[in-house]
């Protein structure tokens, strides 16, 4: 969508259900994510996330204060944890990141992007990945 179009009206059912449960936001990196990746951060209870979905390149820097005022303005209070990065989001310009979070979570380890039939036992897979006897009986 171009910037001067209009947004598409999407109709929702009315109801007092809407909720949100994200219980975590995990961020995967690696030099090339093709295959694995070996570090994440992991947000648990993501109280506010702006970043895009794709960004490439990120720049971890301190949260400015006016940052931190505006997230505990939008939150009603000063969140435990605000991560901020600029990163490369494919315009023109870097784009700036925030994460505000009950939690954050470093964790340093393998984890496959695709099935591999020698991976050795305990080995961890990235969530979307399944065996080829689980992609029959799901498929």
């Amino acid at each position: 969508m171009d910037v001067e179009g209009a947004h598409a009206g999407i109709q929702l059912p009315e109801g007092p259900w809407w909720d949100w449960d994200g219980g975590q936001l995990r961020l995967a990196a690696n030099y090339d994510l093709s295959y694995y990746h070996c570090l994440e951060l992991v947000f648990g209870d993501p109280l506010l996330a702006n970043c895009p979905s794709a960004f490439h390149d990120p720049t971890f820097r301190a949260p400015s204060r006016d940052e931190l005022l505006r997230v505990t303005r939008q939150l009603g209070e000063k969140p435990p944890v605000v991560v901020a990065f600029e990163a490369d989001a494919g315009g023109q310009e870097p784009v700036s990141c925030l994460i505000a979070a009950e939690r954050l979570d470093i964790v340093q380890e393998t984890v496959l992007r695709h099935w591999r039939e020698d991976a050795v036992p305990g080995q961890r897979f990235a969530p979307w990945v399944r065996s080829p006897d689980q992609r029959a009986v799901s498929g």
